[in-house]
């Protein structure tokens, strides 16, 4: 893999899992600053992260083993080059022949256009989503490229030896020029579709099949992320403090209590306790801002939430976690439920007929009349 393409790999990869464990919060967020989500917003929200990554990659990648004879091999590395415009000189030095061409063809020409359009989405991204002056844009960066280039002059401040990257001025004033570039073309940003918002964040909208999925998929992500936190803080704790796992005759970690820990455990709390104690509503719902009612237009009862859990998303959960046979009636529990939340009346899904309940957004009416009866009740 060259050295151009690794790093763009690897922001993709990391780009992907990075946004896999923010989801959750980001669309808290979104319907809570918006109203929706809007597939232009995630689409320039994921060009964002994957850029970010992409900028880090291409400053430290690929690692080389950077010793004391490294440093004598390429000792021009060491020193940073200081003259500003020096790539017009080396244009003139290396370009071969005349024409376009061969000007594009220089070295030179090639790594002035690459560090140009490095920070292009820099700019365009950073005035567009942070709402900053092409002015202020440009500055940022000029400091972020500033930071890049002490970073490479300070051979990642201090890990290595010596500078495996080239300290270049040139590359700062490239740098600029494409975050300024990428700020004066940001506005074209709003050719993206899916970013429209018709109504302000506070006003409720449609139950939709999408944000019943997206719902239920938030549920899933909150047990899973926080099941394997859960293992690998146990893990570190049994590292710190000497206790030998996971070999003959040592701990059995994680092993069927890693199941429990990682599983079970964020299962149980987040589809059923966080329900039953609650309004009725899942994380996955309190995140799309949506709530289920019982017949009356109240806070369903314990009875119907523990339904309702047991054959929604928990249900499919706990099915998964015993495996087998398990694990094929979790398949066709999904499958069910996700037809039955595109198909069924105002999309309350297999479990809400179960249960007897709807779903409806948090921001209405009718939800607001049950918050203040349920509130009433308790007190």
């Amino acid at each position: 893999m060259s050295v151009r393409v690794l790093p763009a790999f690897v922001a993709v990869v990391l780009g992907g899992l990075l946004a896999t464990a923010l989801l959750v919060p980001y669309v808290a967020v979104s319907f809570r600053r918006r109203g929706t989500l809007g597939a232009g917003h995630v689409m320039l929200a994921g060009a964002a992260l994957v850029y970010g990554l992409a900028l880090l990659a291409y400053v430290l990648l690929p690692l080389p083993h950077a010793d004391a004879a490294f440093c004598t091999r390429d000792a021009w590395l060491v020193e940073p080059q200081l003259r500003p415009l020096q790539f017009l000189r080396d244009i003139r030095n290396e370009q071969a022949g005349s024409g376009f061409h061969a000007l594009m063809a220089s070295p030179a020409v090639q790594q002035v256009a690459f560090n140009v359009v490095l920070f292009l989405p820099f700019g365009a991204l950073v005035r567009y989503l942070g709402k900053r002056s092409v002015i202020l844009t440009t500055a940022a960066g000029a400091v972020v490229s500033l930071l890049i280039e002490v970073t490479q002059l300070t051979g990642i401040w201090g890990a290595y030896p010596c500078p495996y990257r080239l300290f270049d001025v040139d590359d700062l004033l490239a740098n600029s020029a494409g975050a300024m570039l990428g700020a004066l073309a940001a506005p074209l940003l709003r050719l993206v579709p899916g970013q429209r918002v018709t109504a302000p964040p506070s006003a409720p909208r449609p139950v939709t099949t999408r944000r019943r999925l997206l719902g239920m998929v938030c549920d899933v992500l909150v047990v899973q992320l926080t099941g394997s936190a859960l293992v690998m803080g146990v893990s570190a704790v049994l590292l710190l403090a000497g206790v030998p796992f996971g070999g003959p005759g040592e701990l059995d970690w994680p092993g069927a209590a890693g199941d429990v820990v990682g599983w079970w455990l964020p299962t149980v709390l987040f589809l059923f306790v966080v329900p039953l104690a609650g309004d009725g509503a899942t994380i996955g719902q309190k995140v799309v801002l949506l709530r289920p009612l019982g017949p009356d237009g109240r806070a369903p009862s314990r009875r119907r939430r523990l339904v309702r859990a047991t054959v929604g998303s928990g249900g499919i959960l706990v099915l998964q976690g015993i495996g087998g046979v398990g694990s094929v009636l979790a398949f066709l529990l999904a499958v069910a439920t996700v037809v039955a939340a595109w198909r069924t009346d105002g999309h309350r899904g297999l479990s809400g007929i179960a249960a007897g309940v709807q779903v409806v957004d948090n921001r209405s009416s009718v939800a607001s009349t049950a918050t203040a009866d349920t509130a009433r009740a308790e007190n």
